[in-house]
């Protein structure tokens, strides 16, 4: 009897010690502080987000990611076209979080833009699910050069979340 109970204390010691060692592992990416990039070498990811985009933002940021014409300069009503999302606009500048945010809410005054500033950007959050944001954001990625995607996953993962 006394082996039995032993044996019992052992085997309880170690799943006790497992789960503890499995505990951990799943906590350790929930406490990363480092935000989350958004990977274009996900092809599933990439393909959804390429459907998505021509259905939701291709008559405003154009087939070819290659935004308006004259995206930097005001139109009349003082608001600016749509910019490119290719590596010619400033998309790439941007870490994940402020690129979703922009896709959620649009873009907010104060927040993701200047003070009064007034875009024709609508907000995608009631529309797309967070999954559809990202598949989209990796298919815009997934046409940037190497360069352009190094730089913008540095600048994801220094921003405090």
């Amino acid at each position: 009897m006394a082996i039995t109970v032993k044996k019992a204390g052992v085997i309880t010691g170690v799943l006790g010690a497992l789960a503890l060692g499995a505990g951990l592992l799943m906590y350790k990416p929930l406490t990363d502080s480092r935000p989350a990039f958004i990977d274009p070498s996900d092809q599933e990811l990439v393909a959804n987000g390429q459907q998505i985009y021509a259905n939701n933002c291709v008559s405003c940021h154009g087939a070819k990611l290659e935004g308006q014409p004259d995206w930097r300069i005001r139109q009349a009503n003082g608001r600016l076209p749509a910019p490119p999302h290719d590596e010619t606009g400033h998309t790439w500048h941007h870490p994940d979080t402020v690129l979703i945010d922009i896709t959620k809410n649009g873009l907010v005054p104060g927040v993701t833009a200047p003070p009064e500033y007034v875009s024709d950007m609508p907000a995608y959050g009631k529309l797309l699910t967070d999954h559809d944001i990202r598949a989209v954001l990796a298919y815009i990625k997934s046409s940037w050069p190497k360069q352009a995607l190094a730089a913008q996953k540095e600048i994801t993962q220094q921003r405090p979340q």
